[in-house]
């Protein structure tokens, strides 16, 4: 890809088709069967696409957030980006709601997430969002495509939108999980990015380096894929490396694979190699953690976490 001409700063589109307001409680303690006192409670925009838009405007980038939205959960989601500096939203209106998602998170900073499906969409509306994609693609640099989708959606929405990317010569990264994941890989996304347990029930496969080469077979043409405390492994044409970020002090992990999911794409719009991206994504992705929000992240912390993580050559397979 040609990279972003000096002076410009790197243009994203995301989109999130199954958008979310999210809404956090944190607890002293998550104990199945017991009822729990609330200490505070947290609304926002969020969906995975969502977190990235954050994320890659704090990184630079100039953002276009697409995707679906429908009621007054959508609303304030289009509202609540459309407030946020560096972030444009470009959501396609539909009827139904779009979902709302209950996350616990203790002081251990594990969170437990309830997840609706989605509001139900219809033939006319998927259509709707297909037609305005391509103008939406004209103007980005990389296209991020994330998370769940909806009722209604083709289960090979991701593969189409895969290909009208290619045709217009724009890299995609696909951050899909499940059967959407499968049914985009034989459209060749430019990169996809499971955490290490999706990558497992994708491919079969326990080790890491050839479940992602599995994936570069079956039609991806890089896979990041996170790996927790062990940090991401990037598996390319030009090699394979690992980045391990220090341990850091969690207070919500929700979202740290979206960071690193902006920081990707900001570095592929940049023209930086794999272990320069690899290098900005572990650390934008640990600096996330500590964050109380998804979406959020302290940059000048995630420079300083990068200056300290150097990226390994792994064993070929």
């Amino acid at each position: 890809m040609t990279p972003t001409p000096a002076g410009r700063r790197p243009r994203i589109l995301t989109v999130t088709l199954n958008a979310a307001l999210d809404v956090t409680y944190d607890v002293d303690a998550m104990t199945h069967g017991a009822s729990h006192r609330v200490r505070a409670v947290r609304s926002r925009a969020g969906g995975k696409g969502v977190n990235v838009a954050r994320v890659a405007a704090l990184l630079g980038a100039r953002v276009t957030a697409s995707g679906l939205a429908g009621g007054p959960s959508g609303a304030e989601i289009v509202a609540e980006l459309d407030a946020v500096p560096g972030v444009r939203p470009a959501f396609v209106p539909v009827a139904g709601a779009s979902r709302r998602t209950v996350t616990v998170v203790d002081d251990a900073g594990t969170a437990t997430a309830f997840n609706e499906a989605g509001p139900l969409v219809d033939e006319a509306e998927w259509a709707c969002f297909r037609d305005r994609f391509p103008d939406l693609v004209a103007d980005a640099d990389v296209i991020v495509l994330s998370g769940s989708l909806p009722p209604g959606v083709p289960g090979d929405a991701y593969a189409a939108l895969v290909a009208n990317a290619r045709v217009a010569g724009v890299p995609v990264i696909l951050d899909a999980d499940g059967p959407p994941l499968l049914a985009g890989l034989p459209a060749g996304p430019d990169v996809v990015k499971p955490n290490e347990p999706e990558l497992r029930a994708a491919t079969g496969t326990a080790d890491p380096v050839p479940g992602a080469q599995a994936l570069r077979r079956a039609g991806a043409v890089t896979v990041v894929a996170s790996l927790g405390p062990a940090g991401l492994l990037a598996v390319t044409d030009a090699g394979a490396w690992q980045a391990r970020p220090p341990v850091m002090t969690v207070a919500n992990a929700t979202g740290a694979g979206d960071a690193a999911v902006a920081a990707i794409a900001v570095g592929l719009a940049r023209g930086d190699d794999w272990p320069a991206i690899l290098r900005r994504a572990a650390a934008v992705s640990a600096a996330s953690v500590t964050e109380p929000l998804g979406g959020a992240v302290d940059v000048a912390l995630a420079e300083r976490i990068a200056a300290g993580i150097d990226p390994v050559a792994v064993r070929p397979t």
